[in-house]
């Protein structure tokens, strides 16, 4: 897996290199530039996964840079680096979309904590949205009443079946892991709640036996598929 490159903005050239080197020795690929415009011109040129922002720089302040970078790439995490403490940087660094901010002086360790905190959050998938109507092949679901209809028959669901339910329509024709949906809805894995749950499984797969295009399949040593 390749590493991770990290594009550091930073005019203290000490600092900076002390930063490079210890993000270096951290498994990480940190490149260096010593003023906003250098910073910007090697971001329009390379692929950056994260970027550190010192706010006072010459040629051009951090604020600036950080808003020109998400011109370029919207998604892209960063860190401000500041010597002031002052409750308006804050704010400002967070309106031009900072993930984090950390004042000078700073334990390494921190920095490092965050950074990979950060990595860790935009690696995750975006939670999947909820709908207050889902279609089931010739079903229809209203997670709000808690009813599955079916042409003029009405069912009235409980809250598990429903909450089970809805977890499998998030993730229709993929795998809906068992201990997701455990700890989702029974907040506990453990072997009692597992038992129960494929006890709803089984009523489910009731329910929606009129139409023979709906299907739940049970997918070994992982969870449930709902295939529509």
């Amino acid at each position: 897996m390749k590493n991770k490159r990290i594009l550091l903005a930073e005019d203290d050239n000490n600092l900076g290199t002390l930063l490079r080197n210890y993000l270096q020795a951290k498994s990480y690929d940190a490149f260096l530039c010593v003023n906003g415009k250098e910073a910007l011109e090697s971001f329009k040129r390379n692929e950056y996964n994260l970027c550190i922002i010192d706010i006072m720089m010459p040629e051009m302040d951090g604020l600036t840079l950080a808003r020109e970078i998400k011109k370029v790439k919207p998604g892209i995490p960063f860190i401000f680096l500041t010597a002031k403490n002052l409750k308006e940087d804050i704010i400002e660094g967070f309106i031009s979309g900072a993930d984090d901010y950390i004042t000078k002086p700073f334990s390494m360790e921190e920095l490092l904590y965050r950074i990979e905190a950060i990595l860790r959050r935009v690696a995750e998938p975006a939670p999947k949205k909820k709908e207050e109507i889902y279609l089931i092949g010739k079903y229809s679901f209203d997670t709000l009443k808690q009813l599955l209809i079916f042409e003029d028959h009405t069912t009235k669901l409980t809250t598990k079946e429903s909450e089970l339910l809805e977890l499998l329509c998030m993730h229709k024709n993929e795998i809906l892991e068992r201990n997701y949906a455990l700890k989702a809805i029974w907040i506990d894995d453990n072997y009692f709640n597992a038992r129960s749950m494929d006890v709803y499984i089984t009523k489910l797969r009731k329910y929606l036996k009129k139409d023979p295009a709906v299907k739940i399949l049970n997918v070994h040593g992982k969870g449930y598929k709902l295939l529509i």
